[in-house]
């Protein structure tokens, strides 16, 4: 029996009889971070990292949950577990599980760049190690923040010569943080809508970040313009954004590497830039644990997992409910369901 394996319900340990990440309600979850598409209401007992706790509060309300530190062991039926940095989001997590002598590390979602807002993704070594490869083709290879974010700012700074109102898109929780930590409120007001407001004063004991004013219906339509505005993916083409008139769009997103994605969602600039490992990233990481069997889940794990059969590793690909940053494709989506 393997030490982890996946059915209907998740990724289970049955030695521990308890699930990481499950996509149905099971008695007991451990949670690698706060994104819906891994961490879902109705499991009677959570245990994820304790920055955490405030997060998946917030989107689930009244539930039992339990807050660990990184590196900290805890037992559960003689199985040891530990929660490390995945530079995901703020509060994001791998999860490791050792136990007879056997070690898993299970990844979640990662990346590697420190983006001064999660804790720096750090390798662990292990036998087997599972890893999300939502951007794992030879295509996704990121520039550095500080490029994006000199690009993010100087956009703003022309929009706002010209009159019109910035409004950029990105997850309510964890690229929204992101992108506010790196712009330059020497430009402008930064104003957010409700749901990145929301989540923002969540999160704000936590990190740094430069004021912002949340976006009302008594808010002054003359007060936002040549201003940014940071926006969930879902407001795009809403009745809210008609009080940016006149304003321009821009998306940061990974997917912003293809021109076309860019077209389907009616965005005016694309800035590629992803809470998600790319190609090099995620080759880089397996190299670094030392293990031997890798099981890819979502993203483009078919192509991926034969690259790394090609390179010698045991890869398989394993099927999940977990989505990456595919539903940033879909403005339609739960705000911060499947989130970078």
């Amino acid at each position: 029996m393997p030490l982890l394996e996946f059915n209907k319900k998740g990724i289970y340990c049955p030695p521990a009889k308890v699930y990481l990440d499950p996509w149905k309600p099971v008695d007991k979850a451990i949670i690698s971070h706060g994104h819906a598409d891994h961490s879902r209401w109705g499991h009677k007992q959570y245990i994820t990292h304790h920055t955490n706790v405030p997060i998946i509060k917030h989107r689930l309300g009244d539930i039992e949950v339990t807050g660990k530190a990184y590196n900290e062991t805890f037992v559960i039926n003689n199985v040891k577990f530990s929660f490390h940095p995945a530079g995901h989001i703020i509060g994001s997590s791998q999860i490791r599980v050792e136990h007879k002598g056997e070690v898993w590390v299970f990844t979640g979602d990662y990346k590697t760049e420190n983006d001064g807002v999660a804790v720096p993704y750090e390798p662990v070594k292990c036998d087997t190690f599972i890893t999300e490869c939502t951007f794992g083709l030879p295509a996704f290879k990121w520039v550095s923040q500080a490029e994006v974010f000199n690009d993010i700012n100087t956009w703003w700074a022309v929009n706002k010569a010209e009159g019109k109102t910035s409004v950029l898109f990105g997850y309510s929780l964890g690229k929204a943080q992101r992108l506010l930590k790196h712009l330059n409120p020497e430009i402008g007001k930064i104003y957010t809508h409700g749901a990145i407001e929301n989540m923002t004063e969540v999160v704000r004991p936590f990190i740094d970040m430069p004021p912002t004013e949340r976006i009302t219906r008594e808010t002054d339509k003359k007060a936002i313009a040549g201003n940014i505005v940071l926006a969930p993916p879902s407001a795009h083409g809403s009745i809210w954004i008609r009080k940016m008139v006149p304003y321009v769009t821009g998306s940061a997103s990974g997917w912003m590497t293809f021109r076309g994605a860019r077209r389907r969602r009616a965005i005016d600039k694309g800035f590629v830039l992803s809470d998600h490992c790319d190609w090099p990233g995620l080759l880089e990481s397996i190299k670094e644990t030392g293990a031997e069997k890798i099981i890819s889940t979502h993203g483009y794990s078919d192509i991926f997992s034969r690259y790394l059969r090609e390179q010698g590793y045991d890869a398989r690909t394993e099927a999940t409910q977990y989505e990456g940053e595919l539903a940033e494709l879909d403005s339609k989506k739960e705000e911060g369901e499947g989130a970078p």
